[in-house]
């Protein structure tokens, strides 16, 4: 009960979180107010579980009544308190505005909007045999430009972006997008980051990288990681405030060499996954900043790992491959630590009480995946009335198998949703994400321990920061890499069939 409760608290602090960042700037609702609408469903989940115990599920309808009752509230509350008349936005002011996060606000701003007596200089970058200009839009902070593509997308906008350069300077960036009428648009916003960049480039480097930080978090959740790795072993932790018995504790060898596997595990694996983010952004001369660990002394000992990108994506290409590099990296890595743990697992009965995140018995027929790797470390031993005692080892393994998965779900800005993003385009990116939203839905009637992710899915925002040349597609070899990332999450997430439980004979 107490695991519960302290799981809807992390739960109240990341959605929160969440909402301050995604719509506290475009809305004037309190952000209080959004959260504690987004909240309800596990509010009331967490009330009949408090008034009824564990072992009496909730009835359904209560659970989806109170998912419609709160998305149609948000959406009115979100709407209601827009900071900008519905009437007066454009579809091309809402996708340049999702493009600013990329671009470092200042008080004031470094660059000049362009003024109309420039609209002939402007004019002059778009040739008629490349991109015939019809209408200028004139914004606060973005100059949109429509018109008919006359050439290939990839020509049309770095011929395009050679003519602005060359005009302004680096006044500017050029985003190139596809509105919703499927017809491509030109967008200029202010190059702030290269005002920033010109004049202290190098303490902006060493800023942006901040080894030291790096190192510290990393060492920090070496240490997270490894008490909840001892705890998981059955070794009693004294209270985390006291530093000194933790110390003492953790000085013995044999206590210490209980944790680490996990830890070392699961720390590989995360720091694998985001370094291949880093590389990626790296080699497409992204400026971005090393990976932070985020310890904390219970959970996982861990909420992972993250970087953050500080200058926008070149187009479509970078985008697919920084965001596919993670999720594969990590699973990589995942897979080889995950059979040598499953098969330094213990195989035990299977009971009515299993559950999925039970480490002391898990049922690997939850996952496709996860049943196959089973199968393949243990052979005969695995049997359909058995469960899975986890290694330490496994156990890293398996919650790098779930990062994977939420990783790879197609919504909004996950890992997922920006290869749907790259792969498609916007417009088809967001009905995707839609559709992934209610099948996870549905999914969670059949394993309830999706409802949680589905409820997050539900109110993350679908839309996706765009890139600078967002309407070049993708290569072929590129879309067939996406189309196998999707399948391992169907895997990943999916039970086992019958049939093929009953040719592996499990």
């Amino acid at each position: 009960m107490a695991f519960w409760f302290l799981f809807i608290l992390l739960l109240g602090v990341a959605t929160y979180l969440m909402v301050q960042r995604s719509v506290a700037h475009i809305t004037r609702t309190p952000v209080w107010l959004l959260w504690l609408v987004l909240m309800t469903p596990a509010f009331l989940l967490s009330g009949w579980t408090l008034i009824y115990g564990a072992k009496q599920s909730p009835p359904p309808g209560l659970i989806l009544w109170s998912i419609f009752i709160c998305t149609v509230l948000y959406w009115v509350l979100f709407q209601w308190g827009r900071q900008v008349p519905r009437d007066t936005q454009t579809e091309a002011q809402t996708q340049a505005s999702e493009s600013q996060p990329t671009i470092q606000p200042t008080p004031e701003p470094i660059v000049r909007p362009i003024e109309p007596t420039e609209e002939t200089q402007l004019r002059n970058c778009f040739p008629w045999s490349v991109y015939y200009v019809q209408n200028i839009e004139y914004r606060p902070q973005s100059v949109i430009c429509r018109g008919q593509l006359r050439t290939k997308a990839s020509n049309a906008y770095q011929q395009i972006k050679t003519n602005i350069e060359a005009q302004f300077g680096d006044r500017f960036l050029l985003i190139f997008q596809e509105g919703f009428n499927g017809k491509p648009f030109f967008v200029l916003v202010p190059n702030t980051q290269a005002a920033k960049q010109t004049d202290t480039p190098r303490r902006n480097q060493e800023q942006l990288t901040r080894p030291g930080l790096a190192l510290m978090l990393l060492a920090a959740t070496l240490i997270t990681t490894t008490l909840v790795g001892v705890q998981n072993a059955g070794v009693t932790l004294p209270p985390i405030w006291d530093i000194g018995s933790l110390f003492k504790l953790l000085s013995n060898p044999d206590v210490l060499f209980k944790g680490l596997p996990y830890a070392l595990g699961l720390m590989t694996i995360l720091g694998i996954h985001e370094l291949g983010h880093y590389l990626t952004a790296k080699f497409y001369k992204i400026r971005s900043t090393l990976p932070y660990f985020i310890p904390v002394p219970f959970f996982l000992g861990t909420f992972g790992a993250f970087i953050q990108m500080r200058s926008p994506i070149p187009n479509r290409k970078a985008l697919f491959d920084i965001s596919i590099a993670g999720p594969f990296a990590g699973f990589v890595v995942t897979l080889p630590l995950l059979i040598w743990g499953l098969a330094h697992s213990d195989v035990v009965s299977l009971t009515e009480k299993t559950q999925l995140l039970n480490p002391d018995a898990l049922n690997p027929k939850y996952s496709i995946l996860l049943a196959i790797l089973s199968k393949l470390a243990l052979g005969s031993q695995l049997t359909a009335k058995s469960a899975l005692d986890l290694h330490p080892v496994a156990v890293a393994g398996f919650l790098g198998l779930v990062v994977t998965a939420l990783n790879l779900m197609p919504v909004g800005q996950l890992d997922g949703g920006h290869i749907v993003h790259a792969m498609f385009g916007q417009r088809t990116a967001i009905v995707i994400g839609q559709i992934a939203r209610v099948l996870l839905l549905l999914l969670s009637l059949v394993r309830e321990e999706f409802l949680v992710w589905a409820i997050i899915l539900l109110f993350m925002p679908l839309i996706d920061e765009p890139a600078l040349n967002d309407v070049t597609e993708l290569d072929n070899k590129r879309d067939v890499w996406g189309l196998l990332a999707m399948a391992l999450l169907v895997v990943i997430i999916l039970p086992l069939p019958q049939a093929i439980a009953n040719f592996l004979q499990i």
